[in-house]
């Protein structure tokens, strides 16, 4: 089995600042591509950031230059560095990776989703 869990969510001001961390854990071989996504209710699920194992990195327009999204793959886990934050940054952010699991496989798996909330 393989796991992702997020840490970081929270309360912030406006032009604050949070940094969400998602670990993952279990029978993993490797893992390619990591990423964030968020979700509002009535909305689809958005791409955030994505990162490679290689460190190439991708952001949607709206958080460039705002957001940095890195990982540290010796423990398998991937950071969303979040500043000057936005009410519009209001959203369920979820954590998104494709894992080679050990002995099974390329799998694509998701985290439970950490509430971020930004006050105007």
């Amino acid at each position: 089995q393989v796991q992702l869990v997020e840490s970081g969510g929270g309360l912030v001001q406006a032009g604050g600042s949070l940094r969400l961390s998602c670990a993952a854990s279990g029978t993993i071989f490797s893992i390619n591509a990591m990423g964030w996504y968020r979700q509002v209710p009535g909305k689809q699920r958005e791409l955030v950031a994505t990162i490679t194992s290689g460190g190439s990195t991708n952001y949607t327009d709206s958080v460039k230059g705002r957001f940095a999204i890195s990982r540290d793959n010796a423990k398998n886990t991937v950071y969303l560095q979040m500043n000057s934050l936005k009410p519009e940054d209001t959203a369920v952010y979820y954590c998104n990776a494709d894992i080679w699991r050990t002995g099974w496989g390329l799998y694509n798996y998701w985290g439970q989703g950490t509430q971020v909330t930004v006050s105007s």
